[in-house]
C-alpha cells in the first residue's frame, strides 16, 4: 500500500488525539470501578464478583450485578481496544485512512466517531446501506 498523504491540519489531529487520550482515560476509570486490569494484558480487563453479604438476597443482587458487569466491561474493553487502535494509527501516521480503499475518510465522520476505521462510502457497501 503506499502512502497517501493525510489532508489534515496539525490542529485537527492535535485536536482528535486530545480527544482520544481523554476517552481512553474515562473508559480506564470506569472499568477499574468493578474489573482488575490483567497484568502485561493490555486492554483486558477481568470483572470482580461483589461481595454484598451472605444473605441469599445480597447472594442474588451479588450475582446479578456481576453479570451486568459482564457485559459492561465487554463494552467497555472494545472501546477501549478501538482507543488505543486509533491512537497507534496516529502515531504510525495513517489515522484517518479508511482500511478498505485507502482514501481519507471525511473529518466530521473522525468527529462524529473518532475510532472510524473506514469511510462512509465502504461502510455503507460492508452493511449493505442504500
Amino acid at each position: 500500500m503506499s502512502k497517501t498523504k493525510l489532508p489534515y491540519s496539525a490542529d485537527f489531529l492535535k485536536k482528535v488525539k486530545a480527544l482520544l487520550l481523554e476517552e481512553k482515560t474515562k473508559l480506564e476509570k470506569e472499568l477499574a470501578k468493578f474489573a482488575k486490569k490483567k497484568s502485561n494484558s493490555g486492554d483486558d480487563f477481568d470483572t470482580t464478583f461483589p461481595d454484598y453479604g451472605d444473605k441469599e438476597d445480597e447472594n442474588a443482587a451479588e450475582v446479578a450485578d456481576y453479570v451486568v458487569n459482564l457485559s459492561l466491561e465487554e463494552n467497555l474493553e472494545k472501546s477501549l481496544r478501538d482507543t488505543n487502535q486509533s491512537l497507534a494509527r496516529m502515531e504510525k501516521g495513517d489515522y484517518g485512512i479508511c482500511k478498505y480503499c485507502h482514501k481519507p475518510i471525511e473529518e466530521k465522520r473522525l468527529l462524529a466517531r473518532l475510532t472510524s476505521s473506514s469511510c462512509m462510502s465502504c461502510k455503507k457497501t460492508i452493511t449493505q446501506e442504500v
